[in-house]
């Protein structure tokens, strides 16, 4: 029998015919295009993907995609996609979810994903604010933001998304802006070639409610040099004309200029994303502007087991030698009785 040719898909393939009902300008426009550009590369069949979103703006992300799809319910979309991935482990499974979605009222169901390492794809778009139920602040809006349920400033500590995936135990993690569709399409096809979970942060920007909440880094005229973009194996080297560098100073991490005082290439810090000490990463991933560049790319890409695989290679031993075989053998062991 001849093999059947399978033509390339392209993004297009992966666009349903669901209008987008996104506001003009929403960051969200840029992660649909950079996921469905970064699917198209990946080769996977669409009757192989399912996406799976909670409640938010960025949750109707499922119906715009020509793939499996659930619009779950608020805060849970993290245990239905550990399902999804557990009863089918061949699909590719993608987790859509937004800060207040997945940190707030699915903040349990969150950390215990990223703990168990299921092998799913989370992209957590973070705008630090609730967009769809209209501007209230949100568990990773900064300390001090006037919004409609914090008329005189919010009290709160914000949540740090890397912060928290690295304090519970996650393997992968990366960040990237909506508006870089190139860096966000190569970060998500290495989000799906890694076995685990994955959780992808989105600075995203939400237009109506917090609209350029991120432009004092992601902004075109100073992104360069209050960003950096690393890369496994790389030195950490940014700025406009690629002339600092990160280096470890102690038990911190300091930014010093290429040229002075002795500092070049060669004794810049390298990234190392697969390290499985978490601490460098811990590092990178909370470094702020205006003492840091904000860290963007592959931060943290460590290879374990998953939870979905350990449960499939669990039952398969165990009915190697179990004496219950079907329901039927389940339902009539251990004490039974009758009842007439």
């Amino acid at each position: 029998m001849e093999p059947v040719q399978i033509n390339q898909l392209t993004p297009k393939d992966f666009k349903s015919d669901q209008e987008v009902r996104w506001c003009p300008g929403c960051g969200d426009h840029a992660v649909l295009a950079a996921v469905q550009k970064a699917l198209s590369e990946l080769g996977i069949p669409r009757e192989k993907i399912a996406f799976i979103s909670g409640i938010g703006c960025s949750s109707r992300f499922p119906y715009y995609m020509n793939t499996y799809g659930f619009h779950s319910i608020h805060g849970r979309a993290s245990a239905i996609a550990s399902g999804v991935k557990i009863a089918n482990p061949d699909l590719s499974v993608w987790q859509i979810t937004g800060d207040g979605d997945a940190l707030a009222i699915g903040g349990n169901h969150f950390i215990h994903v990223v703990r168990r390492n299921v092998d799913i794809n989370i992209i957590l778009f973070n705008n630090e604010i609730y967009g769809l139920t209209k501007g209230q602040y949100s568990p990773t809006s900064e300390k001090g933001t006037v919004t409609k349920t914090s008329p005189y400033g919010t009290v709160e500590e914000p949540f740090s998304v890397g912060e928290l995936v690295v304090g519970a135990k996650g393997r992968f993690f990366a960040r990237t802006l909506d508006s870089n569709v190139a860096l966000s399409t190569q970060i998500y096809i290495e989000a799906a070639r890694h076995k685990g979970t994955s959780v992808v942060e989105v600075l995203q920007n939400c237009v109506i409610f917090n609209d350029g909440i991120h432009e004092n880094v992601a902004g075109k005229e100073v992104r360069d040099d209050r960003t950096i973009v690393l890369r496994h194996g790389e030195p950490m080297v940014f700025g406009k004309d690629g002339d600092k560098g990160l280096i470890l100073d102690g038990l911190k991490l300091k930014v010093v200029k290429l040229g002075e005082n002795g500092y070049n290439k060669g004794n810049i810090l390298v990234h190392d994303a697969a390290e499985p000490n978490p601490g460098i990463h811990y590092m990178l991933a909370n470094m702020r502007y205006p003492e840091y560049p904000v860290a963007l790319g592959v931060i943290r890409s460590v290879p374990g087991p998953t939870y979905d695989e350990d449960v499939h290679n669990q039952i398969r031993d165990i009915r190697k030698t179990s004496k219950v075989k079907c329901v039927d053998d389940l339902l009539n062991s251990g004490s039974v009785w009758t009842v007439d």
